[in-house]
């Protein structure tokens, strides 16, 4: 099987799914939060080497103050038990996003986590918190081009390559798939640079649902596509 080496997951239906058990929406992210480790080993074990998730977007902050609270909690609890799993699964951690928003707490969290696990060269994990697409693409823009007049050039001189330098993703490979759960078909503002050439993977379950075996579905349906990249 073709398996792919970057996967990225919209993780939705939090919400949904735990209304559906007739729990409420926060009940469903506490859930959803200990799906992350599952899946995370289940793509290490398949042999994804990078796996990015969608988990707090710029646009998130709309939610109920209540949810927001649990969501930024379950983050910063999450990232502290991420200081022993890193450890023990060779695991490095990567966050992308603007972290001027979050609190320090959590902000000194993701510093110590990153650099904990910098020289770690198992499953690259990345998580996106407080992260739109194209807030990152205005912040790399002007990243460029400060880049640009440092070096006494003029933005004729703007490269991809410059350019996907100055994302927060840089050094992490375009992802190769995209899995967005729970029935949802559109990318709701995620990696729109980086999803150019990516192959869609949508399905109903809902992320507290989502499986290992799920994952293994999204990879064999990648296996069946046939990537050409616009040529032929």
């Amino acid at each position: 099987m073709n398996i792919p080496e970057s996967v990225a997951i919209i993780m939705d239906g939090n919400g949904r799914w735990a209304r559906s058990k007739g729990m409420p929406r926060t009940y469903g992210h506490t859930v959803g939060a200990k799906n992350v480790e599952n899946i995370c080993r289940a793509a290490d074990d398949i042999g994804i080497h990078y796996l990015t998730i969608y988990a707090f977007s710029t646009e998130n902050w709309k939610r109920p103050e209540n949810e927001v609270k649990t969501l930024m909690s379950l983050f910063l609890k999450y990232l502290k038990k991420c200081e022993k799993d890193c450890v023990e699964n060779n695991m490095r951690i990567r966050l992308i996003g603007d972290r001027e928003a979050l609190s320090e707490e959590l902000r000194d969290e993701i510093d110590y986590v990153e650099e904990l696990s910098s020289k770690y060269t198992g499953l690259q994990f990345t998580i996106a918190i407080n992260y739109g697409s194209r807030d990152e693409i205005i912040r790399a823009s002007k990243k460029a081009f400060n880049k640009l007049i440092s070096s006494g050039k003029t933005g004729d001189d703007l490269t991809e390559e410059l350019f996907s330098s100055c994302l927060d993703t840089a050094g992490i490979p375009d992802p190769d798939l995209l899995i967005r759960t729970s029935g949802e078909e559109r990318l709701s503002n995620f990696l729109l640079w980086q999803l150019a050439y990516s192959e869609f993977y949508f399905t109903k379950k809902p992320w507290p649902a989502f499986t290992k075996e799920d994952l293994l579905d999204a990879v064999s349906e990648y296996d069946r596509r046939n990537r050409r990249f616009g040529g032929v």
